[in-house]
């Protein structure tokens, strides 16, 4: 007897023919956040290239350093918020390097970290004829070999290693030296932003005051949001001249509880990371800054309303905590076809979440795969629904309805699909006006 499967019932043999499909579910879900970016100038590391760390990576082995250096405050800051940090090493440098005993040991990485590396060989105790070739970092062994001779020693994660002569004799130790951190250029930033347009992100940070990078930043955040409809954000520090939902401007830094001043340029690594794993229904109005004890720049009551009005985001001291004072970006130029909720991040994390998902559904479940046809654009009405209907269920958007609020519609050419969507974004409570009378 025949069988197999049909499209159309257009079989001639007798037999069992079988459609074994999915039952159509929506595929639309809120996109995950809490993807931060940061170029930064560092003491060690891989550079010029995108490297993704999260709280569990290991950072000696990636950066030379734990999450607990000074070198690393910025990684440190960001990594508070943000479940994921995708970090571009600015500069190259110069690697440091040493010899003695017939052999020549190199940084594997520009940058002072290489200096604080040291090379001990020693005749091998449980292997008599061999050595142990040990790497220390700042005195704390990373890797040890059992050799031979030079010949068999491999690279490792902090050096690379060539030998002047097969035989090796034991030392005390050695140094390396020469390492140097190098300078960045502006070029190294526009490298990182074209190395990062590729990757899935929600913000990237600036760590500079140059106001020529500051507007490097704007102009790409315009280009992605305007020209390429990714919807993410930068946080620069002092910047309300963008004027622009796509840019928070950081006005102040905080100060934390082991007396360091995080000033309000490297106060973007906190921000960028907590704007970027703020959820859609979540508001960061009166967030504590973690770890912080106070602000390094107290503002006064008039300084503050004047600074929220220019569109800056800023921290206020509050019962021996740093607080974010509202959660806003630069925009001011308020006008009927883009009102003042244009200017409150929550609002703009729930309108650029809608773009980037329903985008993202399109592109992958729906552009070249459905008919456009009456099936199709139902299906793809579905879609929609499902998705609003998601959101107003964690309180991203409300008194949404589906049947009045989704409109979906042939364009004049048989490709073309027409969506019209009106959403209503939730904000939070930030102001109560109470009248209390007393009888």
């Amino acid at each position: 007897m025949a069988g197999g499967t049909w499209t159309t019932p257009n079989k001639i043999r007798p037999g069992v023919y079988t459609q074994i499909s999915s039952q159509e579910q929506p595929l639309g879900r809120v996109g995950e956040r809490g993807i931060a970016a940061l170029g930064l100038s560092l003491p060690w590391g891989d550079p010029h290239r995108i490297l993704t760390v999260t709280p569990g990576t290991n950072l000696v082995e990636v950066l030379g350093y734990d999450i607990t250096a000074p070198e690393l405050l910025s990684v440190k800051e960001a990594l508070k918020r943000a479940g994921t940090l995708l970090l571009y090493r600015l500069n190259s440098g110069v690697k440091a390097s040493g010899a003695a005993a017939g052999l020549n040991v190199t940084a594997r990485y520009g940058g002072e970290r290489g200096n604080d590396i040291q090379i001990v060989i020693e005749d091998s105790v449980d292997e008599p004829g061999k050595f142990e070739v040990s790497t220390l970092l700042s005195g704390r062994s990373v890797d040890k070999q059992v050799v031979s001779d030079a010949q068999e020693l491999k690279p490792n994660l902090y050096v690379t290693f060539a030998p002047d002569a097969d035989d090796l004799a034991a030392t005390a130790g050695f140094a390396l030296s020469g390492g140097e951190n190098g300078t960045v250029t502006n070029q190294d930033h526009v490298d990182f932003l074209a190395a990062l347009e590729v990757h899935n992100f929600q913000t990237v940070g600036l760590l500079s005051a140059d106001p020529t990078l500051k507007s490097l930043y704007t102009a790409f955040i315009k280009r992605l949001r305007e020209q390429e409809g990714k919807k993410v954000q930068a946080v620069l520090a002092d910047y309300p001249a963008a004027d622009y939902e796509g840019i928070i401007s950081v006005k102040n830094g905080v100060v934390l509880a082991n007396g360091t001043v995080v000033d309000k340029v490297q106060a973007v690594a906190w921000v960028a990371g907590a704007t970027a794993a703020a959820n859609v229904n979540e508001s960061l109005t009166y967030t504590a800054y973690d770890e912080a004890v106070d602000t390094d720049v107290r503002l006064s009551h008039s300084e503050i309303e004047a600074a929220l009005t220019n569109g800056e985001f800023l921290f206020s001291f509050s019962g021996s905590k740093a607080i974010v004072e509202q959660d806003i970006n630069s925009f001011t130029s308020f006008e009927p076809a883009k009102a003042r909720h244009f200017s409150k991040n929550r609002v703009v994390r729930v309108l650029d979440g809608i773009a980037n998902d329903l985008k993202l559904i399109f592109e992958q479940s729906y552009i070249g795969k459905v008919d456009n046809n009456v099936d199709g654009r139902t299906l793809f009405w579905a879609e929609c629904a499902a998705y609003f209907a998601s959101l107003q269920n964690i309180g991203a958007i409300q008194n949404f309805d589906a049947n009045e609020d989704i409109v979906v519609t042939p364009g004049t050419e048989g490709d073309v699909l027409f969506v019209d969507i009106q959403v209503q974004p939730v904000d939070a409570i930030e102001k109560v006006y109470m009248k209390v009378k007393v009888v």
